[in-house]
C-alpha cells in the first residue's frame, strides 16, 4: 500500500497573477469611467465583487495558497492566546497612567529646576 501524497500543482502561476492584477486594474478604470453612469453603490459593489475574484485567482497560485495557509494558522494561534479580562486590562491601564504622570511629574520638576539655575548662570 503506497501512502504517497500528492501535491497540488501550480500551473501558468505567472498567467494567473497577471489576470488577478489585471482585473484589480481594470475594476479601478471601470469604477472612474463609470462614475456619471452608475450611482456609487453599484459601483462599489461591482468593484467589490472583481476584487474578490481576483482574489480568488490569486489564491489558485503556488503564493496564494501559502499565504492562504499562514492565514489558517494564525488564525489558529489567534484562538490559543489568553486574553486578558476586564479588570486585568483596567489595572494595567490606571499603572501605565500613573507611573506616566508620575515620570512627567519628575521630568517638570528636573525642567524647572535646570531652568531656574540656567537663569542665575545667565543672569
Amino acid at each position: 500500500m503506497s501512502t504517497k501524497v500528492e501535491e497540488k500543482q501550480y500551473r501558468l502561476d505567472p498567467l494567473k497573477w497577471l489576470v488577478a492584477v489585471a482585473l484589480v486594474i481594470g475594476g479601478a478604470v471601470a469604477f472612474s469611467y463609470f462614475e456619471e453612469q452608475y450611482a456609487l453603490l453599484i459601483r462599489v459593489v461591482a468593484v467589490s465583487a472583481v476584487i474578490v475574484f481576483a482574489a480568488f485567482v490569486a489564491a489558485n497560485t503556488a503564493k496564494g495558497a501559502a499565504f492562504w495557509s499562514l492565514l489558517k494558522a494564525a488564525q489558529v494561534e489567534v484562538r490559543k492566546v489568553v486574553w486578558p479580562s476586564r479588570q486585568e486590562v483596567t489595572q494595567t491601564t490606571l499603572i501605565v497612567l500613573v507611573v506616566v504622570l508620575i515620570a512627567a511629574l519628575i521630568l517638570w520638576g528636573l525642567d524647572t529646576i535646570i531652568g531656574w539655575l540656567a537663569s542665575l548662570v545667565i543672569a
